[in-house]
């Protein structure tokens, strides 16, 4: 089983900086690509940032210039560093994992964290 562990949500005021961590554990072989997503009331899950291991990173158009996400392999191990935060960043940002097993003879994992909070209000 792989296990999706994420921290750092919390309320910050229009301007500030949050950063959020993830980390990945148990029967892992690879992993290929870490990053967030969020879901704010009454809309779709929408990309935020991904890493691949050999750290190409994609952003989402509203959180580019302003977000940045960075990973450490060895850990299985991603971060958001958040910055300049919107109201409009207010969602619950869920961590995204996939890679290969322990067992590489079983197929891949995808695999989503619980969800954490971020709220951006005055």
């Amino acid at each position: 089983q792989v296990q999706v562990e994420e921290s750092g949500g919390g309320s910050v005021q229009p301007g500030g900086s949050l950063r959020l961590s993830c980390a990945a554990s148990g029967l892992i072989f690879s992993i290929a690509v870490m990053g967030w997503y969020r879901q704010a009331p009454g809309s779709q899950r929408e990309l935020v940032a991904l890493i691949t291991n050999d750290g190409i990173t994609s952003y989402g158009d509203s959180v580019k210039g302003r977000f940045t996400i960075s990973r450490d392999n060895a850990k299985n191990t991603v971060w958001l560093q958040m910055n300049s935060l919107k109201s409009e960043d207010t969602a619950v940002y869920y961590c995204y994992v996939e890679g290969k097993r322990s067992e590489l003879s079983l197929p891949g994992f995808s695999t989503w964290g619980q969800g954490t909070q971020v709220t951006v209000a005055s």
